[in-house]
């Protein structure tokens, strides 16, 4: 990541915000970003971070205090998130997944207990987390997963895959918020969603996949072989799962719409200097009135976009 040096406007976001900012930016500046090809090159997510974004306090901003949280909002989670993906956009992506997908999901539904369990280790980066919904068939249209729970004594029983293509974090997540049909009959009224541990016995990550981009964010497929569940461990209500996760995705989407913001501002840090050492006809090419005016639509649309994501969160 290459520092601003050039003008950008003050959207006015407030002491915090401006801190958590400074903060990640350095951060990110000083970890992040000198590994960021190596991180895409290796195809693996660098999991040393983890623990470093969780002493400054990244992984569970919006986590109320009593929980060890941050104890922030969703424009503070935003520019975090936009200044991780400013170094990387492999690392912001699972952020973005752990931290909200994740992490916010738990302190937004689960109960007490479960936030005890769970919530320390994904803070501290300890554990990485991880968001289980989409299948083949079943992206948009999730009423229509397959993956069941069948109801046996205390326990849930759950049977099929989650798809490859879609799970960030699945190759190597410790907690995983999944998504099953407990009462198939019922449609969008027979969903619940379970807090998935790594080790329980019947649960398997299968195939990787080898993305074009963003490689060092690890996607993979799940795969349920009658892999037993404790009733505790459904969060929020039962065949309520509908609604524990579409109203988490309106807060999903607010925030990881900083991560083009910040793939945006990561452009304009390597064109700004470009366009300046790069000579031809004997002056640098950012005095050519073609090429300042593609950089002027650029920032033009890159302050539009970090406005609109402000404005939402």
């Amino acid at each position: 990541m290459i520092p601003n040096t050039y003008p950008t406007l003050n959207f006015d976001l407030g002491e915090t915000a401006d801190m958590i900012r400074e903060t990640v930016a350095s951060f990110a500046q000083n970890e992040i970003a000198p590994r960021a090809a190596e991180i895409d090159r290796t195809d693996t997510f660098p999991r040393d971070l983890l623990p470093k974004m969780g002493e400054l306090g990244l992984l569970g901003i919006t986590v109320e205090e009593e929980w060890g949280g941050t104890g922030l909002g969703y424009l503070e989670h935003v520019v975090a998130m936009e200044e991780i993906s400013r170094a990387s956009a492999s690392v912001g992506l699972s952020y973005g997944a752990h931290s909200n997908l994740c992490v916010n999901q738990i302190r937004r539904w689960a109960s007490d207990a479960q936030k005890a369990r769970y919530l320390p280790k994904l803070m501290s980066g300890e554990h990485l987390g991880s968001l289980a919904m989409s299948e083949s068939g079943a992206g948009s249209d999730v009423v229509s997963m397959k993956l069941r729970a069948e109801k046996k004594g205390d326990r849930y029983v759950l049977n099929g895959t989650k798809m490859w293509m879609w799970i960030t974090n699945a190759p190597d997540a410790d907690v995983l918020v999944v998504y099953a049909k407990t009462e198939p009959q019922a449609g969008s009224k027979g969903i619940t969603a379970f807090l998935i541990e790594r080790d329980m016995k019947g649960f398997s990550v299968a195939q990787k996949l080898d993305k074009l981009g963003m490689r060092g964010s690890e996607t993979g497929e799940l795969v349920f072989e009658d892999c037993e569940v404790p009733e505790e461990n459904i969060m929020g209500p039962l065949n309520g799962g509908v609604r524990v996760l579409m109203s988490g995705l309106d807060y999903e989407r607010a925030v990881l719409s900083a991560g083009p913001t910040g793939i945006m501002q990561a452009c304009m840090d390597v064109v700004i200097p470009y366009i300046h050492d790069r000579k031809q006809f004997g002056q640098s090419i950012g005095e050519f009135q073609l090429i300042q005016g593609k950089v002027a639509d650029m920032y033009v649309q890159m302050n539009a976009a970090k406005a609109y994501v402000y404005a939402v969160a």
